[in-house]
């Protein structure tokens, strides 16, 4: 397993934004997207390409696109979706899958309640999107779905981890398949409540309000 921590300082100035407890629901969510975007840039920097033969107003060339099949994002719901957009925006031509997992709060253990993906992702570069890496339950749980179909290059994009959920994944990932992290940064520990500290509080209810 990899990470990679984005160092910017547009990444970290947003991140910092996001953290305040006084910004509000639309400016969280719209600093969301941007960070994102900036996080898929890093994020798909060893995406698979192949040449191709173009011919331009001026001369014929050879450029660069994307091989098939396509990659695939998935959001994982509800926090994920915040995410997606800005994901979406640098990578088009995506598919998009979706993932339903939600964290029980006593026992912190992901539950999965939904999902909409293909049966095969055999040779698909696949893009997991989660704003919080905290005690790792929620991400192990969502790549060993992926890996259940066939998965093997599985890239997840969030903008905070914790050390204890890193620690987490890397275990129960091992070298069953490649899996890189990106991030905005690495927070300094759980809480009790395993919660990221100093983080930015509970992700999904920053976005889209308590329901």
């Amino acid at each position: 397993m990899r990470v990679h921590v984005a160092d910017h300082p547009l990444v970290a100035h947003k991140l910092t934004v996001l953290r305040q407890a006084s910004t509000p629901s639309p400016v969280f969510r719209q600093l969301t997207e941007e960070l994102v975007t900036l996080l898929a840039y890093e994020a798909t920097r060893g995406i698979s390409v192949e040449e191709v033969d173009i011919v331009t107003p001026v001369a014929p060339t050879t450029g660069t696109h994307l091989t098939t099949p396509r990659p695939m994002v998935v959001p994982i719901l509800r926090a994920g979706l915040g995410m997606l957009e800005g994901m979406t925006r640098l990578l088009p031509t995506a598919e998009v899958g979706f993932l339903g997992l939600v964290r029980n709060e006593e026992t912190l253990e992901a539950v999965t309640y939904a999902n909409r993906l293909p049966d095969d992702l055999s040779g698909r570069q696949c893009y997991l999107l989660d704003p919080m890496l905290a005690t790792g339950g929620t991400l192990v749980a969502a790549i060993d779905y992926l890996f259940e179909r066939g998965a093997r290059n599985v890239t997840c994009i969030t903008l905070l981890c914790a050390p204890e959920g890193l620690d987490t994944v890397e275990k129960a990932v091992g070298d069953r398949a490649d899996v890189t992290i990106v991030t905005a940064s690495i927070d300094e520990r759980l809480n009790e409540r395993g919660y990221i500290v100093p983080g930015l509080g509970d992700a999904g209810d920053r976005l889209y309000g308590v329901v």
